[in-house]
């Protein structure tokens, strides 16, 4: 039989629905689910793995569903009870999504995932001081994923403690080399310290391998225009808007740095002011 051949048994089921799922074919993995949940709608494994799916393509009402009838079975599983949040946040019911996190950290408080998702949630809510107690748990849980140090970096620069930001970020730097998100955001809280030539070099460094990041190219243009350098901040800035022309338009409108180019008639006619 091939991959989905019907004579399958559970656990052959399983193996190939997560096969799906590491491929990030999430409909494909739930169409092997249901035939599992045929068999045993408690398997609690499938249960749970069915709702991270359908999260997964957005299907956040019946990703509840799953989670719920797991809970039904299990009503102290942390992840269930995490990931239901999620959904519930993702459907605008804050409230709910709050107290799934709470629910979830007090059924396994060494469980990062509840910690970040609830420090995101209050970050959305601008409770920022909040947001950055949940994340610096989340650290403190689980010091391995940089996920949490990245959104703490990220808030701190909101509460505008930029150079808090930047010692989190470079930290994230040296321990995980890799991570562009951090690198990116180096970046950003350099310029924010009016240190924008070293913030051109982070940029810079980053398009080498991702020339066509829009995020990267708006923030260079930022700090070159904060330089003086206003042919090639109009060039970048034309570029970042051909790639995503309302979001782009907006932000430059907005940016303070760009105030002194409010009466160059090319910078009013790339932004449509």
């Amino acid at each position: 039989m091939g991959l989905f051949g019907s004579k399958k048994n559970p656990e052959d089921l399983k193996y190939d629905a997560m096969a799906m799922m590491e491929k990030n074919q999430p409909k494909a993995a739930i169409s092997l689910f249901n035939k599992i949940l045929k068999q045993n709608d408690s398997d609690e494994e499938t249960l749970l793995n069915k709702g991270l799916a359908l999260n997964q393509i957005k299907k956040y009402s019946d990703a509840i569903t799953c989670f719920d009838k797991l809970l039904e079975i299990d009503p102290k599983n942390a992840q269930a009870l995490n990931n239901r949040g999620i959904s519930m946040a993702e459907n605008g019911n804050i409230q709910e999504a709050s107290e799934c996190y709470d629910k979830a950290i007090e059924a396994d408080p060494r469980y990062a995932a509840s910690y970040f998702n609830k420090g995101v949630l209050l970050d959305k809510l601008q409770e920022h001081e909040d947001a950055l107690t949940a994340l610096e748990k989340a650290i403190t849980v689980d010091s391995r994923k940089p996920n949490a140090m990245v959104y703490k970096g990220i808030v701190l620069g909101k509460l505008k403690r930029h150079e808090e930001a930047l010692n989190c970020f470079q930290n994230i730097c040296k321990k995980y080399p890799n991570n562009q998100d951090a690198f990116f955001q180096k970046g950003v809280q350099l310029a924010e310290l009016g240190r924008h030539e070293k913030a051109i070099t982070v940029f810079d460094e980053i398009l080498k391998k991702y020339k066509d990041n829009v995020n990267v190219i708006y923030a260079k243009s930022r700090s070159c225009a904060a330089l003086d350098k206003i042919p090639e901040s109009m060039e970048l800035l034309k570029q970042a808007i051909t790639r995503n022309p309302k979001i782009i338009r907006n932000w430059a409108k907005d940016e303070p740095i760009f105030t002194k180019l409010h009466n160059n008639d090319k910078f009013r006619a790339l932004v449509k002011l």
